[in-house]
């Protein structure tokens, strides 16, 4: 990360309809920002949908992007997480070789890092990993040198602590400038 770059994580609230995903991805390929993690998902509201998106990115141009996604018609709420003030977790599957002596080490492993064994055949062995990234990234550091034949992820998901939902909080941009605070 470069020039005050930092990853910020994103929830927004979208009306479940055709076209949305689409729209507020272009938003951030507009301005030239990657996406490292987008998830979508319904919510409690049938016809709501949660999109938790996560970037790499400077604060300032962020503020302009969620404003923008603010105006887009399907839009309901933006948030972004404050770090230590939310709860973030991710699924992964990871299929990992599993011949003779390494077959036993990597049960060992999964053990110990709490994951599931999904899969077993004579040559791999397939675990499911939910937690936070930082957790899922020390498991595959573990499993890699066995050797990884598959791995897929679902993207970071999040939800603030506390009692109030989404629709009860406010932007951090908008605190800072002299909004309600969450």
């Amino acid at each position: 990360m470069t020039n005050g770059e930092k990853l910020h994580t994103i929830s927004a609230l979208v009306e479940d309809k055709p076209g949305v995903l689409t729209r507020v991805a272009g938003l951030f390929a507009a301005r030239g920002f990657n996406i490292d993690s987008l998830a979508v998902g319904p919510t409690e509201t049938p016809g709501l949908s949660r999109m938790t998106i996560v970037v790499n990115v400077e604060t300032k141009p962020l503020e302009q992007v969620t404003k923008q996604l603010n105006k887009l018609i399907n839009v309901i709420k933006i948030l972004e997480h404050d770090p230590g003030t939310s709860v973030e977790r991710e699924l992964m599957l990871v299929k990992v070789r599993a011949a003779g002596e390494d077959r036993q080490r990597i049960l060992e492993i999964a053990s110990v890092f709490r994951v599931n064994v999904v899969d077993v055949t004579h040559h791999t062995i397939t675990l499911e990993a939910a937690g936070k990234p930082e957790k899922l990234e020390a498991l595959l550091e573990l499993v890699a040198d066995f050797g990884i034949v598959e791995l897929s992820r679902t993207g970071r998901i999040a939800l603030s602590r506390g009692d109030r939902g989404i629709r009860d909080r406010v932007l951090r941009a908008a605190r800072t400038a002299g909004g309600e605070g969450a």
